[in-house]
């Protein structure tokens, strides 16, 4: 029965990736026009199963599935929705689907906790460079700050949620309660490790802490046939000198990794020395003080490159998120359902973020990696095994089974 099941999560994420603003490719960013299809279609087959759906004022689709008693407190099941641009089928959306599965499996049978599955309404930060608005309004931290960023064309986040038919005057109700049962995330791993050893399954122990930002070289313009190499302030040439040495920082630091993934150059020109370059920077490690020592070192060579080139260089951090263990006890619950359901048992580090970095905070958290064959991930290749979809939701059924036994309704303590 897992089996048709994994086949169906499979079918289910393949058809949502033609939900996308590109035709030919799957791209989907915060309450973009496509996300109502997957609204849709998410919502119909929840509530064909008895869950009570709906859409809170930040974007995230949420679906109930009653415990035995109205007071029964939740746990959550959930992943993202939205896409990087050109994804796979199953970043993120991999682990909405499963817990709607789970819910299916059931096949009615309550708990006594009810299961509420999230579609977060935004994690990649594609369209505004800030990622989790749509966990963070779980927590309460989608700011006025926040609300007032613009994306590319001038529309604010506020905008978007208006856009969409939401009110943000009531992101409040959004919030979930801290005495919730807990939180867990499904998702692929998006990496080699799982691969490599040959396993359906990893239990996460923590997830990287991660820097991210900008760094903004500014020289001068001017005409590259008339203006001499002696005399040039070029802002290319110098970010180009400073990201070679945020690879070398990275290779040389154990755990440490550390990418510029896009710069925008101006005048942008063929026939003109570039006067402006924007470099973002993305440092992760699993030692929050190993972390922001790499990136003070980092935009200290940036500045110093800059004044040697007669250049000068700003730095604006615009993520500071800390490394997040995952909850002892709710992890514990969670390797032995792995366990139970005849999966082994392995235990890692995740070097990407995720919506449980957000709700670590506020609800005790767990996360299940599914093997990535060929650890590809954020590509159209990205694929999940239909047996390891299975696995992962044996191992559900077990950590169901777990809760109601050991602590039916009760908050963990936080460990």
């Amino acid at each position: 029965m897992l089996t048709a099941k994994a086949r169906e999560v499979i079918d289910m994420c393949r058809s949502l990736a033609t939900c996308t603003e590109e035709p030919g490719f799957t791209t989907r960013t915060f309450l973009s026009p496509p996300m109502r299809d997957v609204h849709s279609r998410l919502s119909g087959w929840m509530q064909r199963i008895g869950m009570t759906v709906g859409v809170d004022a930040a974007g995230n689709l949420r679906g109930v599935y009653a415990g035995l008693t109205a007071t029964a407190r939740h746990l959550l099941i959930g992943s993202h929705l939205d896409t990087v641009p050109h994804a796979g089928a199953f970043d993120g959306v991999l682990g909405v689907v499963m817990g709607i599965a789970l819910v299916d499996v059931l096949g009615g049978r309550r708990f006594p906790f009810s299961i509420e599955v999230l579609g977060f309404s935004e994690e990649e930060g594609v369209r505004y460079g800030v990622p989790f608005i749509g966990s963070r309004a779980l927590v309460g931290t989608l700011d006025e700050t926040l609300l007032r960023r613009p994306d590319a064309g001038g529309r604010t986040v506020r905008d978007a949620i208006l856009d969409y038919g939401l009110d943000p005057t009531l992101l409040d109700a959004a919030i979930v309660p801290a005495t919730s049962v807990g939180y867990l995330e499904i998702h692929s791993e998006q990496g080699p490790v799982l691969d490599s050893l040959g396993l359906p399954l990893g239990i996460v122990e923590t997830i990287a802490g991660q820097t991210r930002g900008d760094v903004h070289f500014v020289g001068a313009a001017n005409h590259a046939g008339t203006t001499p190499m002696a005399g040039r302030n070029d802002a290319l040439a110098g970010a180009a000198q400073w990201i070679l040495e945020v690879e070398e920082v990275g290779r040389s630091t154990p755990g440490l990794v550390a990418t510029v993934g896009k710069v925008v150059v101006d005048p942008g020109a063929t026939n003109a020395v570039p006067g402006s370059c924007l470099a973002t920077l993305d440092v992760r490690h699993g030692d929050d003080v190993v972390r922001r020592a790499a990136v003070e070192r980092l935009v200290a060579r940036a500045k110093a490159i800059a004044q040697a080139r007669g250049l000068y260089a700003t730095s604006e951090v615009k993520l500071d998120q800390p490394a997040t263990p995952m909850d002892g006890s709710l992890t514990r619950l969670l390797e032995r359902a792995v366990e139970r359901s005849g999966a082994f048992v392995h235990r890692m580090a995740s070097g990407a973020g995720h919506d449980a970095m957000v709700i670590a905070g506020r609800v005790p958290s767990a996360m299940l990696f599914v093997r990535s064959p060929g650890g590809v991930s954020h590509h159209p290749d990205e694929q999940v095994i239909a047996a390891d979809v299975a696995a992962a939701l044996g191992a559900g059924l077990e950590l169901f089974e777990d809760i109601a036994r050991s602590r039916a309704g009760v908050a963990w303590s936080t460990s």
